[in-house]
C-alpha cells in the first residue's frame, strides 16, 4: 500500500438467511420474503438446506476453456489514474528523446501523480515556492518530517513533472532546465520507467482492450538492428537536452559521429551534414532545383546559405515571425514550423542533436485521449485439471503455505494491498463469462443427451436451478423467447486466487443468483440501490481523468474502488464470503463485486420478478441518456406480457397493468407531439420481427417496439419519438411514423390486464361477504369449495383472505367429520376417538359460528340431549350406591354406545372396575375354591393398583399384598431347601410344608419340596426293607438307592452308610479282578469264574472268543440263562452254577475226542479228507514248533501262542531247540480259547472269600467265587487220592527216571522237538493201566501239576476256562 495508508478493514457482513425445507420450495417466493430486509444491503447470502447437494454434471473431460489476463494494479481505479498519469508524463519525455526515471524517496518510489495533485491543490507551484510551503507538500505525502524531503521534492517536482504541467496548461515552455539528468550521481536516486507506452497496445480481437505494463524492470539493451526496425526506438534516440533514456546503450557520441537513419524531408529538400573542423554542426539549406534525397542525419536541420529568395522566405520563426538568423533557426520534425533557439521558452544554448519537436507537437502528443481500458484474452487454453493445478501452484507458492491453510482474511489484505500497488505487477488469470449453453452447466438439465439417474431429475426440475429459475412462472423474463446469455441461459466462472469481478450492475438493473459449485470462497462486496448514484458520484469525483474518457466505465465491468475508500465518502458497503454450495443474489441496480479465495467454479444468472418492472423501465430511461444499447426491449416485454393476461400470475398481472398504463400514457402524449410536428403519415410494423440493430433509435441507441419515426428520403436510420428532432433535416411531410399497435388497441389490451388484475378484487369480495355473512346468509360448503378452487384456477396469490378461506374451509370439514363419527353406527364410533361433552358443546358452539351452513348441527343437537338424559340417569344411579353391579354395566354400555366421553360414565366405569376386581379377589383367596398361582395374585394386585381407590379396595388391596409377601418369603424359604447345598433333614421340610398349608397360593417351590420330601420317605423305606430282609442286599440295589438319594435335596442318613457299603464291595471287585483277571482281558470277572457252558462246540467256541476279543459275545451268565432277578437268589445262581458245570464237562470231553481224532501235524502225511486243525491265525498247524493244548487237545502255531515257563532257567544254546519236552514246563500248555485268565494259589483265593464274608452286600462274583472254590477244593481232594496210590507213585517213579536219562543224553541238531505226546508213548505203551486210572481222575479235574507241586495242603489250584469242580 502507499505511505500512509492503513490497512484494509473489512465491511461489516451482509444478511445471511438459512430457508426452511417449506421455504425452499418456493424460489422467488422466498426471495420476495426476504427482500424488504436483504434488498437495503444490496446483496444477501442463502444457505440451502443441508441435504440439498446437486450433483456437478459438467463434463470434466471436455470442458475446454480460455481464461482472460487480469492485472491487478491496472483494476483499482485510483491506481489506474497514476499508471495513467505515468504513461503520459513519460511519454512527454520520450517525445523529446529521453525516458523517465522515477525517483526513490525514503526507499519508496515517488507517488508523482499524487505530488502534482497535492502541489494544485496547494495552489501552484509558483504558490508553493513564493510561501514555502513544500514541507506541507511532504507531510500531506505521508514523509517523516525533519529530514529536508520537502526540497527534494520541490528539485524532482522542477525536474519532472513542472515541463508537463506547463504543457498541459498550455504555456510554451518545452524545457525548464535543458539538462536535468546530465548529473550521474543524481541519476542513482531515479528508477528508470522503461516501458512502451501501455496506451499503444493494440486491443485484442477476442476481448475489448489490452494493455501490459512492465512497470520498473529495465528492458534489455536494443540492438541497432531493432532500432533500424523500431521508428519508436528511433525517435528515442536524441543526443540533446532533456532526460536521458537509461538503458538504451546508446548514449551521446562525439559531435562527428552520428547514426545514419533514413527519415522523410520537406519537398525538395536534402539536408546534409557538414563538418567544420571545430566539430560545430550546421545545417544547410540546399538549392530548390535539387532533386529529393533523404536525409541521413540525426542533427537539428538547421537552414544557413540561402540561396533562393522564395527558399528563404518560407522559413520564419513562428514566434517573432523573422527570417533572420537563419544558423539559429529549427525545422520541428513534427509540423515543420521553425523556431529561434533564442526564442524558446526558455532559450536553447545550442543546437541540439536529434529528432526536435516544437511545443505545440508535444502538447498535441500529450493531449491525446487515452484509449479504452479492457482485459486480455490469454493465448493457452486450459482444462479444469490444469487450470486447477495452475491456480493452486500459483497461491501456494505465492503465500509459501498449502492452499487450504492460507486464511480468507489475508488473502483479502493482500488483494487490496495489490491492486493499490503502482510497484508491484500481480497477474492472474480468470475464466469468467463462459457461456453454459456451450460448454455445459453445473446443474443437471434435462435436455441433456445422457439419461438423468432420478436424483439428478429433482435437481434438474428444482426452482434452484439456475437453467430453471429464470423461466419460472413468477419470472418476468421466461416471456422473452430468445436465450439471452448470462440473463436467461447461466454463465460459468472458473477462478484462481485474486482474480476478481469488478463493479459493475446487472444488465437491465435485474436480479442476479451465484451458486458455488465447488472450491475455495469467493469474496463479495455489495452497495443497495439506493447509494447507486452515491458511489457513481464518488468514483467519478475521485478519478475523473477515467470517466472523461469512458463515460461508461461503470458499465464495462473492468474498475475496482477499494471499498473502505468508499465507505470513508458514506457509500455503505457489506461483504461475504460465499463458501462451496451457497447462494449470493444481488437485487436491482445494486452494485457488487469481488474476487476469489482461490480455485473454484461457480455459475450465476439473472432473473426477474414483478416488483422489477418499475426498476426495468427506470434503468431504459437511464440507458436512453448514456447512449447505451438494450439487451431486449422494454416496451416490448410488457406488450407480450399484456397480450395474455390470462397466463400471468396475479401479482405480475397486477404490476404488468402498472408499467403498461404507464407506457400507454407516454405513447399517447409522444404520439402528439409527432402530429403537431406535422408528422401525419404512418404504417405498422412488427418491430418484434426485426433485428435489434434495425429499430435502435440512431440518437439514443434505444431498442424502439412501440412506434418509432423514419424517412422516406434517409431509410438508413430511425429514432424514437423522444428523439424526433434528430432523425434528418428532411420535411416533416417526408418522414412517417412506423407502430406496432394502434392507439385505439392499447387501451384493449390494458381493459384486459386489468380484468386480470382485478379479478382477483371481484373474488376477494365474493369471499369478504361469504365469510363475514355481509347479506346475512351462510354459504353451503360446496359454495365455498367454489371460491377456493376459482383462487387455485385462475392461480391468484397466496393472501391473507385465501387463508382465511381454506382455514373456514378445513374447519368446516373437520367439523362435519366429527359429526358424521358422532351419527355413524356404533362400530366406528368404537374405532374413533370420542368427545367430550366439553368438546361436544364446542363443536356446536363452533358449527353455529362458521360461515357456512351445515345440516348436520341438528344431529349434534340430538346426540347433546342424549346425553344430558343419560347423565341424569347416571348421577341417579351413582347417588343410590351400593347399586348392582348388573345395573352399573348396563348404564355403562348405554354410555359407550353415546360416543361422547360422559364424566358420569368414567365414574361408572370405575364402580364397575372396583366391584369385578373385588369379585376376582374373593372367589381367589376362598377356601373351597381352586387355589390360584403366585402369578396370578400378582396380577391381581397390579390390576388393584390401577382401578380407582375406595374403603373396600384399599382393604382388599392390603390384604392381598400381606398375602403375596408371605407367600413369596416362604418361597424363597423353600427354593433355599431345594437349591442349598446343605441339605435339611425330613423333619424341617415338613415343618416348612406345615406352615405353608393355611396360605391359599400355589407355591411352586412348596410343592416341589412336598414333593422331594415324599420321594425321601419312599426312599427311606426302601433301605428299610431292603436291610431288614432275609439277603443281604445286592450291590446293584444299593447302587441305585444310592444313586436316587444322592438327587434328592433332603439329608438322608441311610445314604452315607450305603455310600460306604457300595464303596467297600467295589474295592473287593476290583481286588478280586486284579487277582483273576489277565491285562487287558476282554473278559469281565463274572464270566471267567463262571463255567463255560458251550465249552464242546470248537467251532462256537473260536467265534465266540473273537467276538469276546471284538466285544461282541454275551457273557457266561447270559449262557447260563441266570436273569438279573436269578442273581438276587442265591440259591438260582448255585443250582445253575452245578448246571454248567455239568455242561461244561460234557463239552470238554466232547471236545477232547473230536480234537484228538484230528492228524497231528507231525504226521508225515495228512488226509485231504480228514478234519485239520486250524490255529487262532486261522491257518493249519503243520511241521515242527506245533504245541497241542492239554485240555482241549487242538493244535496251534507255536508262534501264535504263549509257551509256559520251564521249571529251571537253562541259558538256551543256539544248537538247542526253543520248543522242549513238556515235562520241562511248569505248568501244561493250554490254548488261548482254554485258558482265559490267572490261576492264582488257592491261599489268596481263601483271602478273598473271608474279606467277602465280612461284606453285608451280595455279589454275583462273589457267590461265583464260593462255587468255584467249593469245585477246586472237592477235585483237589480227589486228586490227592489218586495220587496216593501205589499204580501212580510207581508210575511216576518211571517217569521221573525217564526224565533223567532224557537230560543226560546230548541231543543232536537235526533232532526233532518231541512234543508231550510222544514222549509219552513208551510209559503209555508200559503200563497201560496206570494211564488209564490217571485219565478217569483227569477227566473230572482241569489239570495235573508236577509231583512236587501236589504235596496236601501246598497244592496250587489251575482256574482253566471251563471250571473246576
Amino acid at each position: 500500500m502507499e505511505p500512509g495508508c492503513d490497512e484494509f478493514l473489512p465491511p461489516p457482513e451482509c444478511p445471511v438467511f438459512e430457508p426452511s425445507w417449506a421455504e425452499f420450495q418456493d424460489p422467488l417466493g422466498y426471495i420476495a420474503k426476504i427482500r424488504p430486509i436483504a434488498e437495503k444491503s444490496g446483496i444477501c447470502k442463502i444457505r440451502p438446506p443441508a441435504d440439498w447437494q446437486p450433483p456437478f454434471a459438467v463434463e470434466v473431460d471436455n470442458f475446454r476453456f480460455t481464461p482472460r489476463i487480469q492485472r491487478l494494479n491496472e483494476l483499482e481505479a485510483q491506481t489506474r489514474v497514476k499508471l495513467n498519469y505515468l504513461d503520459q508524463i513519460a511519454k512527454f519525455w520520450e517525445i523529446q528523446g529521453s525516458s523517465l526515471k522515477i525517483p526513490n524517496v525514503e526507499r519508496k518510489i515517488l507517488d508523482l501523480y499524487s505530488l502534482s495533485k497535492i502541489v494544485i491543490e496547494e495552489g501552484g507551484y509558483e504558490a508553493i515556492c513564493k510561501d514555502r510551503r513544500w514541507a506541507r507538500v511532504a507531510q500531506r505525502l505521508h514523509y517523516p518530517p525533519g529530514k529536508n524531503i520537502g526540497s527534494l521534492l520541490r528539485s524532482h517536482y522542477e525536474r519532472i513533472i513542472y515541463p508537463y504541467e506547463m504543457f498541459q496548461s498550455g504555456a510554451n515552455h518545452v524545457q525548464c532546465n535543458t539538462h536535468p539528468f546530465d548529473n550521474e550521481v543524481k541519476d542513482k536516486e531515479y528508477k528508470p520507467h522503461s516501458i512502451p507506452l501501455r496506451q499503444s497496445v493494440q486491443p485484442s480481437k477476442f476481448s475489448s482492450y489490452s494493455r501490459r505494463a512492465k512497470r520498473l524492470q529495465p528492458d534489455p539493451e536494443p540492438t541497432e538492428e531493432d532500432i533500424e526496425k523500431n521508428p519508436e526506438l528511433k525517435k528515442l534516440q536524441i543526443y540533446g537536452p532533456g532526460p536521458k533514456m537509461m538503458g538504451l546503450g546508446l548514449m551521446a557520441k562525439d559531435k562527428d559521429k552520428t547514426v545514419h537513419k533514413k527519415v522523410t524531408c520537406p519537398p525538395t529538400v536534402t539536408v546534409k551534414d557538414e563538418r567544420s573542423g571545430g566539430g560545430n554542426v550546421s545545417s544547410t539549406l540546399l538549392k530548390q532545383h535539387l532533386s529529393l534525397e533523404p536525409c541521413t542525419k540525426t542533427t537539428m536541420q538547421l537552414r544557413k546559405n540561402h540561396s533562393s529568395a522564395q527558399f528563404i522566405d518560407s522559413y520564419i520563426c513562428q514566434v517573432c515571425s523573422r527570417g533572420d538568423e537563419d544558423d539559429k533557426l529549427l525545422f520541428c520534425d513534427g509540423c515543420d514550423d521553425n523556431y529561434h533557439i533564442f526564442c524558446l521558452l526558455p532559450p536553447l544554448p545550442e543546437i541540439p542533436r536529434g529528432i526536435w519537436r516544437c511545443p505545440k507537437c508535444i502538447l498535441a502528443e500529450c493531449k491525446q485521449p487515452p484509449e479504452a481500458f479492457g482485459f486480455e484474452q490469454a493465448t493457452q487454453e486450459y482444462t479444469l485439471q490444469s487450470f486447477g493445478e495452475m491456480a493452486d501452484s500459483f497461491k501456494s507458492d505465492y503465500f509459501n503455505m498449502p492452499v487450504h491453510m492460507v486464511p480468507t482474511e489475508l488473502v483479502e489484505k493482500e488483494f487490496w494491498r495489490l491492486v493499490s500497488s503502482i510497484e508491484e505487477d500481480v497477474t492472474v488469470e480468470y475464466g469468467a463469462d463462459i457461456h453454459s449453453k456451450e460448454f455445459g452447466s453445473g446443474f443437471p438439465v434435462s435436455s441433456s443427451k445422457r439419461n438423468l439417474s432420478p436424483e439428478e431429475k429433482e435437481y434438474a426440475t428444482s426452482g434452484w436451478n439456475l437453467n430453471v429459475m429464470p423461466v419460472l412462472d413468477q419470472s418476468v423474463l421466461c416471456h422473452i423467447n430468445a436465450d439471452i446469455s448470462g440473463m436467461k441461459v447461466p454463465w460459468l466462472y472458473v477462478g484462481m486466487v485474486f482474480s476478481a469481478f469488478c463493479w459493475h450492475i446487472e444488465d437491465h438493473w435485474s436480479y442476479s443468483i451465484n451458486y458455488l459449485h465447488w472450491g475455495e470462497p469467493k469474496t463479495w462486496y455489495g452497495v443497495p440501490s439506493l447509494a447507486a448514484e452515491h458511489l457513481e458520484e464518488v468514483m467519478k469525483r475521485l478519478t475523473p481523468e477515467l470517466f472523461d474518457s469512458q463515460p461508461d466505465l461503470l458499465h464495462q465491468l473492468v474498475t475496482l474502488m477499494n471499498p473502505n475508500t468508499l465507505m470513508s465518502h458514506g457509500v455503505p458497503v457489506v461483504r461475504t464470503n460465499q463458501c462451496a454450495g451457497e447462494f449470493v443474489i444481488t437485487f436491482p441496480r445494486a452494485y457488487h463485486s469481488g474476487f476469489n479465495q482461490g480455485y473454484n467454479f461457480a455459475e450465476a444468472v439473472n432473473f426477474c420478478t414483478a416488483d422489477w418492472l418499475p426498476a426495468g423501465r427506470q434503468c431504459v430511461e437511464h440507458y436512453r441518456r448514456l447512449r447505451r444499447y438494450c439487451v431486449f426491449s422494454h416496451e416490448e416485454l410488457i406488450c407480450k406480457m399484456a397480450a395474455f393476461p390470462e397466463t400471468l400470475d396475479l401479482n405480475l398481472a397486477v404490476a404488468v397493468h402498472k408499467e403498461m398504463f404507464i407506457m400507454v400514457q407516454e405513447e399517447r402524449r409522444l404520439r402528439k407531439a409527432l402530429l403537431e410536428k406535422g408528422v401525419t403519415e404512418a404504417e405498422r410494423e412488427a418491430f418484434e420481427l426485426l433485428p435489434d440493430d434495425e429499430r435502435q433509435c440512431i440518437k439514443c441507441k434505444t431498442t424502439c417496439f412501440l412506434s418509432a419515426l423514419a424517412c422516406y428520403d434517409c431509410p438508413d436510420g430511425l429514432v424514437c419519438l423522444s428523439h424526433i428532432n434528430d432523425l434528418c433535416k428532411c420535411s416533416s411531410s417526408r418522414q412517417y411514423l412506423r407502430y406496432r399497435y394502434t392507439l385505439d388497441e392499447l387501451p384493449t389490451m390494458l381493459h384486459k390486464l386489468k380484468i386480470r388484475a382485478e379479478s382477483f378484487d371481484t373474488w376477494a369480495n365474493k369471499v369478504r361477504v361469504a365469510l363475514e355473512v355481509e347479506d346475512g346468509r351462510k354459504r353451503s360448503f360446496e359454495e365455498l369449495r367454489a371460491l377456493e378452487s376459482e383462487a387455485r384456477e385462475r392461480r391468484f396469490p397466496n393472501s391473507e383472505l385465501l387463508q382465511r378461506l381454506k382455514n373456514c374451509l378445513s374447519e368446516v370439514e373437520a367439523c362435519i367429520s366429527q359429526v358424521l363419527g358422532l351419527v355413524s353406527g356404533q362400530v366406528a364410533r368404537m374405532d374413533a376417538p370420542q368427545l367430550t361433552l366439553t368438546e361436544l358443546r364446542v363443536l356446536l358452539e363452533q358449527m353455529g359460528s362458521l360461515p357456512c351452513a351445515m345440516h348436520q348441527i341438528g344431529d349434534v343437537k340430538d346426540v347433546l340431549e342424549q346425553v344430558e338424559a343419560y347423565q341424569a340417569e347416571a348421577r341417579e344411579a351413582l347417588a343410590t350406591l351400593p347399586s348392582s353391579p348388573g345395573l352399573l354395566r348396563s348404564l355403562l354400555e348405554r354410555g359407550q354406545q353415546l360416543g361422547v366421553e360422559v364424566p358420569e360414565a368414567y365414574q361408572l366405569q370405575q364402580q364397575v372396575e372396583q366391584a369385578q376386581w373385588l369379585d376376582e379377589v374373593k372367589q381367589a383367596l376362598a377356601p373351597s375354591a381352586h387355589r390360584g398361582s403366585l402369578v396370578i395374585m400378582q396380577g391381581l394386585l397390579v390390576m388393584g393398583a390401577k382401578i380407582a381407590s375406595s374403603p373396600s379396595v384399599d382393604k382388599a388391596r392390603a390384604e392381598l399384598q400381606e398375602l403375596l409377601t408371605i407367600a413369596e418369603r416362604w418361597e424363597e424359604k423353600a427354593h433355599f431347601c431345594l437349591e442349598a447345598r446343605q441339605k435339611h433333614p425330613p423333619a424341617t421340610l415338613e415343618a416348612i410344608i406345615r406352615e405353608t398349608e393355611n396360605i391359599p397360593v400355589h407355591l411352586p417351590n412348596i410343592q416341589a419340596l412336598k414333593e422331594a420330601l415324599t420321594k425321601a420317605q419312599a426312599w427311606i423305606a426302601d433301605v428299610d426293607e431292603i436291610q431288614n430282609g432275609d439277603h443281604y442286599p445286592c450291590l446293584d440295589d444299593l447302587e441305585g438307592l444310592v444313586a436316587v438319594g444322592r438327587d434328592l435335596p433332603v439329608g438322608l442318613e441311610e445314604l452315607r452308610e450305603l455310600e460306604l457299603q457300595v464303596v467297600t464291595a467295589h474295592s473287593w471287585r476290583e481286588k478280586a479282578s486284579k487277582t483273576f483277571l489277565k491285562k487287558n482281558s476282554c473278559y469281565t470277572l463274572l464270566e471267567v469264574l463262571c463255567p463255560c457252558a458251550d465249552a464242546g462246540s470248537d467251532s462256537t467256541k473260536r467265534s465266540r472268543w473273537m467276538e469276546k476279543a471284538l466285544g461282541l459275545y454275551q457273557c457266561d451268565t447270559e449262557l447260563l440263562g441266570l436273569s438279573a432277578q436269578d442273581l438276587r437268589d442265591p440259591g438260582s445262581v448255585i443250582v445253575a452254577f452245578k448246571e454248567g458245570e455239568q455242561k461244561e464237562k460234557e463239552g470238554i470231553l466232547q471236545l477232547r475226542r473230536t480234537n484228538s481224532a484230528k492228524p497231528s501235524p507231525l504226521a508225515p502225511s495228512l488226509m485231504a479228507s480228514s478234519p485239520t486243525s486250524i490255529c487262532v491265525c486261522g491257518q493249519v498247524p503243520a511241521g515242527v514248533g506245533a504245541l497241542q493244548c492239554d485240555l482241549c487237545q487242538d493244535w496251534f502255531h507255536g508262534q501264535c501262542v504263549s509257551v509256559p515257563h520251564l521249571l529251571t532257567s537253562p541259558k538256551p544254546s543256539l544248537t538247542s531247540s526253543p520248543l522242549l519236552a513238556w515235562w520241562e514246563w511248569d505248568t501244561k500248555f493250554l490254548c488261548p480259547l482254554c485258558m482265559r485268565s490267572r490261576r492264582p494259589r488257592l491261599e489268596t483265593i481263601l483271602a478273598l472269600l473271608v474279606a467277602l464274608q465280612r461284606l453285608p452286600v451280595r455279589l454275583p462274583e462273589g457267590e461265583a467265587l464260593q462255587c468255584l472254590t467249593e469245585r477246586a477244593i472237592g477235585w483237589q481232594d480227589r486228586a490227592r487220592k489218586a495220587l496216593a496210590s501205589e499204580d501212580v507213585t510207581a508210575l511216576l517213579r518211571q517217569l521221573a527216571e525217564l526224565r533223567q536219562q532224557l537230560q543226560a543224553k546230548p541231543r543232536p541238531e537235526e533232532a526233532s522237538v518231541y512234543t508231550s505226546a510222544t514222549a509219552c508213548d513208551p510209559i503209555r505203551e508200559g503200563s497201560g493201566n496206570t494211564i488209564s486210572k490217571v485219565q478217569g481222575l483227569l477227566e473230572n479235574g482241569d489239570s495235573v501239576t508236577s509231583p512236587e507241586n501236589m504235596a496236601p495242603g501246598k497244592g496250587s489250584v489251575d482256574w482253566p476256562c471251563v471250571g473246576a469242580a
